[in-house]
């Protein structure tokens, strides 16, 4: 069966199903909204402490982390996103749902070729990309300066 690419256009649009625009961004905005008032109570939680901002704004975001990989392993973050859409991707915890999926899909197939191969799949290119993008920062700071 050949088709033109008109045709395959309109099958596809046919078979797509229709979402809501407008719910769809208020979802993604008010569930990202959610996760970063969540990231401000625990900064504000590491400073009433008596963390100094950096410390506690690094305590932060290592324990958005951590908790979007612990809800990925308990099946939360996924049920969250399939919700929310884009609203969890965005923020560091969607970071941390990226690398701990694949771990978790690919877990039999062994430590080594399974969950430590597969972690980043998905994040290796935003690691590979920053990292790079961060060095060429950093020598152009030090020539510039």
């Amino acid at each position: 069966m050949k088709m033109t690419k008109k045709e395959y256009g309109e099958y596809v649009k046919k078979k797509s199903p229709n979402s809501n625009l407008f719910a769809n961004v208020l979802k993604a905005f008010v569930s990202g909204g959610i996760i970063c008032a969540i990231g401000e109570g625990i900064l504000h939680l590491y400073t009433g402490c008596g963390l100094g901002t950096d410390e506690a704004a690094s305590a932060t975001s290592i324990s958005l982390v951590f908790l979007g990989a612990l809800l990925t392993g308990l099946g939360v973050y996924d049920k969250m996103a399939k919700f929310s859409g884009a609203g969890t991707l965005v923020p560091i915890t969607g970071f941390a749902n990226s690398i701990v999926s694949p771990a978790l899909e690919f877990k039999s197939e062994g430590f080594v070729t399974g969950t430590s191969a597969k972690m980043f799949v998905i994040a290796g290119p935003v690691l590979v990309f920053g990292i790079s993008a961060s060095i060429i920062y950093g020598i152009l700071l030090a020539i510039i300066k």
